[in-house]
């Protein structure tokens, strides 16, 4: 059986954390914290479970992700966020896979919880993500603050459900729409990306009618309502952030 190292990064996660650890005691070998300096108890939380806890100051999504996946001691790697957590059906395939890790990775769905609520369309799910390697074939890649594991070589997938406790709110939500349009535009513009009126105007309502028509929202209820017209505020804020920055550099 190989040996498996955990590893989530964490910024005052009090809330989160230990739901997160508790469901990954069963299946690794090493679970490994690292923390962008926390000033609530996620410290002391990480501590009680008697985890491997490093701090690190913020690098970006992307970059500090990266240096949590080389510091795991184990060449076998599953990579969680503070507000996730295996449920019982994914840790007992996790177990099966630890006795013959065949592939390269692994991928299975997240399920997410948005204010209560299981979300099971809207483009968030299946939200598929590859989150179980071998170290040495992996990376993560993305515009900040979208970040994606990818690997080098052969992906299988695996049953289960790696649970998402998202919003407790739909503030939240709007709040962490705000912040995250704000560093991918920003990631964006320092890549060479431009914004434009067509895309200002196109992008946000088609994104809408993806969500909500094309990957069935509307069976969501009036969350599915609510989450796909954000999704598409989102767009529209990133685009016109980007026309913003564009038009502040000229001047």
């Amino acid at each position: 059986m190989i040996k498996l190292s955990a590893v989530i990064i964490t910024l005052n996660e009090e809330r989160n954390i230990a739901r997160c650890i508790e469901s990954l005691k069963l299946v690794a070998d090493e679970i490994l914290v690292v923390d962008s300096l926390s000033t609530d108890k996620t410290r002391s939380i990480c501590e009680s479970y008697g985890v491997r806890f490093v701090e690190q100051k913020f690098l970006g999504y992307v970059e500090q992700k990266n240096f949590a996946l080389n510091l795991c001691q184990y060449d076998h790697v599953l990579s969680l966020d503070a507000d996730e957590a295996l449920d019982e059906k994914l840790q007992q395939e996790i177990l099966k896979i630890k006795n013959n890790f065949s592939h390269d990775g692994y991928e299975f769905n997240r399920l997410t919880q948005y204010n209560g609520f299981w979300v099971r369309h809207c483009g968030w799910y299946p939200d598929t993500k590859i989150r179980l390697v071998k170290k040495a074939k992996s990376k993560w890649v993305g515009n900040n603050p979208h970040d994606t594991l990818i690997v080098k070589g052969v992906v299988a997938k695996i049953d289960g459900d790696l649970l998402h406790y998202s919003y407790d709110s739909i503030s939240a939500h709007i709040l962490q729409t705000n912040k995250f349009s704000t560093i991918e535009a920003r990631s964006l513009i320092e890549k060479g990306k431009r914004a434009t009126m067509f895309k200002i105007v196109t992008r946000p309502p088609f994104q809408f009618f993806k969500d909500y028509i094309l990957k069935k929202g509307f069976l969501d209820g009036h969350y599915g309502f609510i989450i796909c017209f954000i999704n598409s505020l989102y767009v529209l804020l990133k685009y016109s952030k980007m026309m913003d920055m564009q038009l502040n550099k000229k001047t």
